[in-house]
């Protein structure tokens, strides 16, 4: 093709056009695709109130992503906790693109505090929980937002005065207590046996401990899975 016919000086505008940024109407609304984020990850989080609002990305406009018809929102593995989530966006469409979009909660939630230091072994009361207002950002996974839920639990650990109480901090109280007579559980061939025992040791929920049957006198080792019930583990 001669580089002065018509045909050469078309091509040349054609390709000149083609390397041009997309046009406005062309780019995929930031807005939209913060709302779509939004949307998705609003039923994993804490619903907003006065103190609580959804933070979103920001996505940045610089992007500047194709336009799609059809964006799907779902839940990125990985980072997910009480406060924060992250959602990705994906276009399956003729151009696809895909990005990672972080929605978290900001501002400040009601958190159940140690009233004053507390020894491991000790079974919580009112009095030894306060509650205060505390930035979301600072605080530590699996924090209490309910004194309530504190009342009644057991420290596993010793906890400072001041320090905000978590669900590793705590342990449920005992369901089964020593020298307590349960009803053992045996499942084998698809058969369930029930027998009497003995606790020989205390347990929480979901706890191993040891029990004596009561018909034949042997030690075995089953799990608490309630204050009457204990499941026999084969090995």
């Amino acid at each position: 093709m001669m580089r002065n016919s018509p045909n050469y000086r078309r091509l040349l505008i054609l390709i000149y056009m083609a390397a041009l940024p997309a046009s406005g109407a062309d780019l995929q609304d930031i807005a939209q695709l913060e709302g779509l984020a939004k949307s998705a990850a609003a039923p994993l989080l804490p619903p907003p109130t006065d103190r609580l609002r959804l933070q979103v990305g920001p996505i940045q406009p610089r992007l500047q992503l194709p336009r799609c018809d059809d964006v799907k929102a779902g839940v990125a593995p990985g980072l997910r906790d009480r406060g924060r989530v992250l959602i990705e966006l994906r276009c399956d469409g003729r151009t696809a693109w895909h990005l990672f979009v972080p929605v978290r909660m900001v501002g400040t939630s009601s958190v159940a505090i140690a009233a004053h230091a507390i020894v491991p072994g000790t079974v919580l009361t009112a009095k030894d929980v306060s509650v205060e207002q505390r930035d979301l950002t600072g605080l530590p996974p699996g924090y209490l937002n309910d004194p309530a839920i504190a009342v009644g639990l057991t420290a596993s650990r010793g906890i400072s005065g001041g320090a905000v109480l978590t669900n590793q901090q705590l342990l449920g109280a005992k369901a089964v207590q020593r020298g307590q007579t349960v009803t053992l559980i045996a499942d084998a061939g698809g058969m369930s046996v029930r027998m009497s025992g003995k606790a020989l040791s205390d347990g929480l929920i979901n706890q191993r401990i040891r029990v004596e049957n009561l018909s034949s006198g042997k030690i075995v080792e089953g799990i608490a899975r309630s204050e009457q019930v204990v499941e026999i583990v084969f090995q």
